[in-house]
């Protein structure tokens, strides 16, 4: 199992635009990855309901999982969308 731990980079968390975002991400990648917070289950990051769930606030710390080829290259491109400001992206 392959991990990345990432600090939550949107001001309003993991909600909204940016979940959304890190959802169609997830969604598009080879292997199934999780997210979870220190201390809690994880969830499919292919859910947005999961993953909004969360409650994962800007200055968090997630944990992404993966396993399987290609998890690698997966978490390093998920993980850079989490410490991202995605609220200040135009789309």
């Amino acid at each position: 199992m392959t991990e990345r731990r990432v600090i939550v980079g949107s001001r309003v968390g993991l909600h909204a635009r940016p979940a959304s975002l890190f959802v169609q991400a997830a969604s598009r990648q080879s292997v199934s990855v999780t997210i979870a917070k220190d201390g809690a289950d994880p969830v499919d990051a292919r859910s947005i309901l999961s993953v909004i769930g969360l409650g994962a606030a800007c200055g968090d710390e997630v944990i992404l999982s993966a396993d399987g080829e290609g998890a690698e290259v997966a978490l390093d491109e998920l993980a850079a969308l989490v410490a991202s400001d995605l609220d200040s992206e135009a789309g």
